[in-house]
């Protein structure tokens, strides 16, 4: 049975010889009454302090699992961004790697190419040597021709002159 503040003032006693004195025992009841009935509020508010830190805690443990849920998935987003950048700075150098190596080819290639110029301008350049060689001996040679032609009408002539004279 629950006893209220109410239930205590209005306890009745039975009056016998002898007995307690009726208006100091009514005193007690009144003054036992107004405790109980503070002693009743005082719990009451507790209980009501003990909820609402309950319903505070409640909240602040909502708070906190979404902070973790938070860092949980601010780490994925973090190591997901690594591994995009990793993954990027692979491609990056894959595709450095892949524009030198033409570099490379081209300028093998072009290096290739020279020497073949090269090889063919000095073969031009012997050919070219060979051919006004040829054409210096066959000068000479018409020269030298010229010469015994030209001694040989000098001689005539000087036949001539002495058969003249």
């Amino acid at each position: 049975m629950k006893l209220t503040p109410l239930d205590i003032q209005q306890q009745q006693f039975k009056v016998r010889f002898r007995g307690f004195d009726v208006r100091e025992v009514d005193r007690f009841l009144e003054q036992a009454a107004d405790a109980f009935a503070a002693v009743q509020e005082t719990t009451k508010r507790q209980e009501e302090e003990i909820r609402r830190l309950k319903l505070e805690k409640q909240g602040y443990k909502e708070r906190e699992e979404t902070f973790k849920r938070a860092m949980l998935n601010s780490q994925k987003v973090l190591e997901q961004m690594k591994d995009n950048a990793r993954k990027s700075a692979e491609i990056i150098i894959a595709d450095a790697e892949v524009k030198a190596e033409k570099i490379l080819n081209r300028a093998h290639s072009r290096l290739s190419q020279l020497h073949e110029d090269i090889a063919e301008l000095k073969r031009q350049r012997v050919q070219i040597e060979v051919q006004i060689q040829a054409i210096i001996d066959a000068h000479t040679k018409l020269l030298e021709i010229g010469k015994e032609g030209m001694d040989a009408l000098d001689a005539e002539d000087t036949k001539i002159k002495v058969l003249n004279q």
